[in-house]
């Protein structure tokens, strides 16, 4: 199964999460691949057409994807990942959708539309949660949908 993990990237913070996330799963479930953009992206960094190259390649890789899994994390989803959420959705691709922030917003500390779009949502708390609490629900949701 191959597994893309989408999420925002612009952060030490947010980049160390994903990281630490994909290889935490890889490390649950070995027959699970994870496809994590930042590792492939940033190599493309001072290629010409950077934007363009990264955009595309997120696409191909979504298409390619049996599931994909959306932090979503922050005060509003980042834009990016709902952007990846709704071209997952149109494939028909599962999504799992993560929220480790303890805020409240609209539905389930997400816009509606975010919140409904995913085939499952896990909502784990920062203040009580670990990353292999998180990464083990994640695998257990992998295998649901791989049934």
């Amino acid at each position: 199964m191959n597994v893309y993990i989408a999420g925002p990237l612009f952060t030490l913070a947010e980049r160390r999460f994903n990281h630490d996330l994909a290889s935490t799963i890889k490390t649950m479930a070995n027959d699970i691949t994870v496809i994590l953009p930042q590792q492939e992206t940033a190599k493309m960094a001072e290629m010409p057409n950077f934007h363009k190259k990264v955009f595309l390649y997120c696409l191909q890789e979504i298409d390619e994807c049996d599931t994909l899994v959306a932090i979503l994390d922050g005060a509003d989803a980042d834009s990016g990942t709902c952007i990846e959420l709704g071209y997952a959705y149109a494939r028909g691709k599962p999504i799992i959708g993560v929220r480790t922030d303890f805020r409240i917003s609209e539905d389930r500390g997400l816009n509606l539309m975010v919140a409904n779009i995913c085939t499952r949502l896990i909502l784990k708390s920062s203040l009580t949660a670990n990353i292999n609490d998180i990464a083990q629900e994640i695998v257990n949701c992998l295998l649901d949908i791989q049934k």
